[in-house]
């Protein structure tokens, strides 16, 4: 079984790429960020028609999360928590995480949030939906230690040194700061491993690279998008890699698809 994660920065804008990796991946289950599209106006029908289901959450043209399996998509869930944050003006429960069981392991497509500035209120809520997670997260396990369980998507964290191409040049800025980074390390605590990092160490190995001033010829990347598998799936897993290739050409996002399979 293979599954994937991807930040597509606008499904709309990125469905005919979306299909076209699908095909050429091969993939069984695959989490999807940043659709940036109503229920409405979500693309469905291509991705039907390559004979896969989907689950997708938004509400307007920011974030949004979705998952697109041919194994099965049962028990679908579009919150972690009860009491997941809330955020804005009035404050809404936004459209950041999409749960799913495909093929006998639950999916989660998280969007976790950016954080924007050190000081921003934005921050808070990224390190009070942190909690939450990690809540959630630990209490599913405690019920049963043998669950299969995927939390996958962009984290919007860069948790060592070597996940971002200069830590200079980001001092002082959210995705690197040391409490985002705890609040990254406790879902790992909480019983979860990063499946992808074994197989692709680093330095120099991203996820993201901004469309701005060059970052991809560059090669001046962050690494933000993860899998954390539970312990029973961690076992199962026998390769990953980043389809930086996927990053190249006209139309792309500006995050590569994350890929791990199982046996």
């Amino acid at each position: 079984m293979r599954i994937a994660t991807w930040n597509v920065n606008s499904i709309r804008s990125r469905i005919d790429r979306v299909t076209a990796w699908i095909e050429r991946s091969d993939v069984d289950a695959l989490a999807l960020q940043e659709t940036k599209c109503t229920e409405d106006q979500f693309p469905f029908e291509p991705l039907r028609e390559l004979g896969y289901e989907v689950a997708h959450s938004g509400i307007n043209q920011w974030n949004g999360v979705a998952i697109v399996s041919r194994v099965g998509l049962e028990d679908v869930a579009t919150s972690f928590a009860e009491d997941q944050p809330h955020f804005g003006e009035p404050a809404i429960l936004e459209p950041r995480s999409i749960g799913a069981t495909c093929g006998g392991i639950r999916i989660w497509s998280l969007y976790v949030p950016n954080g924007r500035e050190l000081e921003n209120s934005h921050y808070t809520y990224k390190l009070d939906w942190f909690d939450k997670l990690t809540a959630a997260a630990k209490a599913w396990l405690a019920e049963n230690p043998d669950a299969q369980i995927a939390l996958t998507g962009d984290w919007n964290v860069a948790p060592e040194d070597d996940d971002v191409w200069d830590m200079a040049v980001f001092e002082g800025k959210t995705h690197v700061s040391e409490p985002e980074r705890r609040a990254f390390r406790s879902v790992l605590d909480a019983g979860f491993t990063d499946v992808v990092r074994p197989h692709t160490p680093g330095p120099g190995v991203y996820t993201f690279w901004d469309y701005q001033r060059l970052r991809f010829p560059k090669r001046q990347g962050m690494r933000i998008d993860f899998v954390l598998a539970s312990e029973a799936l961690a076992k199962r897993v026998t390769g990953a890699h980043i389809d930086r290739e996927e990053r190249k050409g006209k139309g792309a996002s500006d995050h590569a698809p994350v890929v791990v399979d199982l046996d």
